[in-house]
């Protein structure tokens, strides 16, 4: 490392509390802290432990205060409902007030919880500002999640009031979402007083039940109430995340540090400043809308884009690009298996020279690994840096980025760059032994984490500890696997469950991807590890063509073997591949690779609550099937 980005590193976590007293100045506080950093309650660290503040305040009031209330905070786009308009910070702050009014009336205090299932929308915001606005604790559950997985979330936060819409719209057509919200409060055991329903006029909702209330009706006489003093350690928000035993973990974060650690990273890691238009294509129900949609935009004063819509079919592959150069969007931020859908739809890039993009100074990408065929394609058709940056729901904000606002330093495709300030990677081998440069082994991270960061799992400090700091004490664990190269860049190569091993070699599923990326006919690809009586483990791909492409199953298959082994050689063993038209994944964009791996090697499988597509693992099943794997005893669970 050198320069800037090397001293505010060192800085970090040679001297954290004195870094992170510095970054606190960016927010307003009720009681400036004194404690930056407590340490005595290890492993359970606080941030800012004895200072007040209120996010909401942060995020609304405080911009208005200083005279920009007439600044667009929410730019909504919804090209699903031919829908789209602006929303001031003075305006934010009437909608907010107002609904964080209601929530009062009706008993809602400090430390309730209010679950969120809602779309794409700007009362979605408004729900959420509300709550951190009078200190309930809100969740937010994907809109459209089953009925069940929604009641399992429902009993776990214990939530007070609901809230919820009509419906959702997808390009398929109206989702309905009151009735799967009836149907998770009848299998729920905890019973919720209130739900709020917000009506759209795609679909009525029945409203018969006591406990249901018009959204616009509640709110007419609602009054307006000014924000709570929040201790900088109480939680702002449940986001639950899928655990490995079925049932969901629930990432909570504090105010004060989460509050910072955006402020830092909006002006640090994205480079946007308080006239900025900023654009996360993602949703609320992720962590990336939670953090870049809502919060880390609106504190920093700047403008955010809602989409309601998709990267293609929405209504083509151009969206992007129109409301990036419509709406002057300096930074725009979405996921590589978006870029890898519009790609696949137009691989030349023809429709990107339509649109003037000289607002767009970078485009980040994040969510699934990125290969380094889509990074360099985004490059060439955009003329801009593409930023791969890594980070998880748990952490709340980046792990590994460029510094775009502080110095940008060379891109090398295949990394989302060096550790942020205020991590310390590193990667160890399963003795917990730090390796080499270019070794594999498990990514971690020091304790103490940075602000911003999770604080534990909702009521569950044990399973916390368990899942995440258990296997190396000292260190949170990320899950993924990879490497440090000589110039500290980080590589994540695959989730530690997708590591291989092919006759006592172990070898990343993300580096076989990356190979196959290679092929100028594959538009993204997916590699599993199966069972071998010989080997232990074989790897087996399934790729995605890009349209247009004529070539022969025959020519496809020799080609892309003849690939791997030129790229990783013979040891890899890779003989199995197969193309497919699509690939199962999360609404996301996660690959769904321990499920096609449950479904090749004959085990029991439940279907994910966050797929997008079900049929897609029809489509692998009877793949595998073809391919000598996954016979017929394979079922998922509950169907």
């Amino acid at each position: 490392m050198t320069g800037v980005g090397k001293s505010l590193h060192n800085q970090s976590i040679a001297d954290p509390r004195t870094f992170w007293a510095n970054a606190a100045k960016m927010i307003t506080w009720d009681k400036e802290p004194e404690n930056i950093l407590d340490e005595t309650n290890k492993p359970f660290y606080q941030w800012f432990a004895d200072g007040k503040m209120n996010t909401c305040y942060n995020a609304v009031d405080r911009h208005v205060a200083a005279g920009r209330g007439d600044r667009i905070a929410i730019n909504y786009i919804s090209p699903v409902t031919q829908n789209q308009y602006q929303i001031t910070y003075n305006e934010l702050l009437a909608q907010v007030s107002r609904l964080a009014g209601y929530m009062q009336s009706i008993g809602i205090e400090k430390g309730d919880r209010v679950v969120i299932y809602m779309p794409m929308i700007p009362e979605t915001a408004f729900a959420m500002l509300a709550c951190a606005r009078i200190g309930a604790i809100h969740s937010v559950v994907f809109g459209g999640f089953a009925a069940n997985e929604l009641a399992t979330r429902i009993n776990d936060a214990k939530p007070k009031l609901m809230l919820s819409a009509s419906c959702g719209i997808e390009p398929s057509g109206v989702v309905p979402y009151k009735p799967l919200l009836d149907d998770a409060l009848k299998q729920a055991t905890h019973k919720v007083d209130h739900c709020l329903i917000l009506a759209r006029h795609q679909y009525q909702a029945d409203l018969t039940v006591p406990r249901d209330v018009d959204w616009q009706s509640a709110l007419q006489d609602a009054p307006s109430v000014a924000c709570v003093s929040l201790n900088a350690t109480d939680p702002l928000y449940v986001l639950y995340t899928s655990g490995t035993t079925g049932k969901p973990k629930g990432v909570v974060r504090d105010n004060g540090g989460h509050a910072v650690a955006l402020c830092w990273s909006m002006k640090n890691i994205y480079d946007i400043e308080s006239d900025d238009v900023f654009w996360a294509a993602s949703d609320v129900g992720w962590v990336v809308g939670h953090s870049y949609i809502v919060y880390g935009p609106l504190l920093v004063g700047s403008t955010t884009v809602m989409y309601e819509g998709k990267p293609i079919g929405t209504p083509d592959a151009a969206a992007f690009w129109q409301i990036i150069a419509n709406n002057n969007v300096k930074s725009f931020f979405t996921a590589p298996t978006a870029i890898r859908a519009i790609k696949r739809e137009d691989p030349e890039g023809k429709l990107i020279q339509d649109f003037d993009l000289s607002c767009l100074k970078q485009m980040f990408l994040a969510g699934e690994r990125c290969d380094p065929d889509t990074l360099n394609w985004s490059q060439t058709m955009l003329g801009k840096p593409v930023i791969d940056h890594w980070w998880q729901t748990e952490t709340g904000w980046p792990v590994a980025s460029n510094l775009m606002g502080v110095e940008p330093i060379a891109i090398k495709p295949g990394s989302p760059a060096r550790p942020v300030p205020g991590y310390q990677v590193e990667v160890l081998d399963a003795m917990g032994e730090q390796v080499a440069a270019n070794e594999s082994g498990n990514v971690v991270i020091k304790q103490p984490l940075p602000p911003g960061t999770l604080t534990t799992l909702w009521q569950n400090d044990d399973r916390y500890v368990d899942s995440y700091l258990s296997m190396y004490p000292g260190y949170y664990l990320t899950g993924d696997a990879g490497y440090i190269d000589e110039d500290g860049y980080l590589y994540i190569m695959s989730r530690i469950d997708d590591i291989i091993n092919v006759a006592g070699h172990r070898l990343s599923t993300g580096r076989f991807e990356e190979v196959l990326c290679q092929h100028p006919a594959v538009a993204e690809a997916a590699v599993i590890g199966v069972q071998d009586k010989l080997k232990g483990q074989v790897p087996l791909g399934m790729v995605v063509l890009k349209n247009g492409v004529e070539l022969t199953d025959e020519e496809l298959h020799s080609q892309l073997l003849a690939l791997v082994r030129q790229e990783i050689g013979p040891v890899a063993s890779f003989r199995l591949v197969s193309a497919v038209p699509k690939l199962p994944k999360t609404r996301s964009g996660k690959i769904l690779r321990a499920t096609m791996r449950k479904i090749a090697d004959n085990q029991e499988y439940t279907v994910p609550a966050t797929i997008e597509d079900p049929q897609t693992l029809d489509i692998v099943r009877n793949t595998l099937t073809r391919m000598g794997y996954a016979n017929a005893l394979t079922k998922a669970l509950g169907e």
